[in-house]
């Protein structure tokens, strides 16, 4: 018997196995338990696995795992869930350091109308070795099956691209850029509306998901780092998402990102 529990934050949800104490699904197995449990008829249902656990570099790890099988460095809505789970459980404090693929996050809480948890997110990385290069070498603005495609990674890869308008059309075309050969290990796709210098809205094309999600946290500051860089907006944004809102703050190079994780249920398979 396996114990779980179901998060999600904006609406991008995940099964957590907590395996703080003990491992639970063995590490070979980890991506067959994904595939078979993410499945929406089938299974649990999710976008993906996160794995709680114990570690020498911080005060928790996460791995996760996509509906896929494949691995994720980070996820930005994921290790707010996490957190959550964590905190709740009385693993961590109010300030903490989380493990990841990407490297150790650190993170805060606060209590208002819920948990709100920021995320120390790094440095987003723009300069790409073996991409093409535009100016100072950077992956800005360059011309990719007819729009103008920013790329930057926030943890995972990202692509950024402003339309004046969002629609279902945008999500059909993702995958010419998701799977285009350019980007070896693939790429998460963000298109994204400018509302003012404070807000933006933003469709998120998910690498290992391989569809709309309805909300990306890495993908939420990749956006605001783009736009950031390109004069669109300023330090401070609210970016709208499918399922709720994110707020990210660019500070001394390092962005943070700000939302809420909710519980939905526990159960055991």
């Amino acid at each position: 018997m396996i114990y779980f529990t179901k998060l999600h934050g904006n609406g991008n949800d995940f099964i957590l196995i907590d395996e703080f104490r003990k491992e639970i699904i063995p590490d070979n197995k980890k991506s067959e338990f994904a595939v078979k449990y993410c499945n929406r008829r089938f299974g649990i249902g999710a976008d993906g696995v996160l794995y709680l656990e114990a570690t020498e570099k911080a005060d928790i790890g996460m791995r996760i795992f996509n509906a896929d099988g494949s691995e994720a460095e980070m996820c930005g809505n994921g290790i707010r869930c996490l957190v959550k789970y964590a905190l709740e459980k009385g693993y961590i404090k109010e300030t903490a350091r989380v493990e990841t693929l990407a490297g150790v996050l650190s993170i805060t809480s606060r209590v208002e109308d819920g948990i709100w948890i920021k995320v120390n997110m790094g440095k987003p990385e723009f300069a790409r070795e073996k991409l093409p290069a535009k100016g100072t070498g950077e992956f800005i603005k360059v011309s990719m099956h007819g729009f103008e495609v920013s790329v930057v990674n926030t943890g995972v890869p990202h692509s950024v691209i402003f339309v004046d308008s969002l629609n279902d059309k945008l999500l059909a075309d993702a995958p010419k850029i998701r799977y285009d050969p350019v980007f070896p290990k693939g790429t998460n796709v963000n298109f994204v509306r400018v509302d003012s210098e404070n807000e933006i809205t933003i469709r998120t094309y998910e690498r290992g998901v391989e569809g709309e999600t309805n909300s990306c946290g890495t993908g939420s500051v990749a956006c605001v780092a783009v736009a950031n860089r390109l004069g669109k907006t300023e330090d401070w944004v609210k970016v709208n998402t499918k399922g709720g809102v994110l707020v990210i703050t660019i500070k001394d190079d390092a962005a943070f990102m700000e939302g809420r994780a909710e519980r939905v249920f526990e159960g055991t398979i």
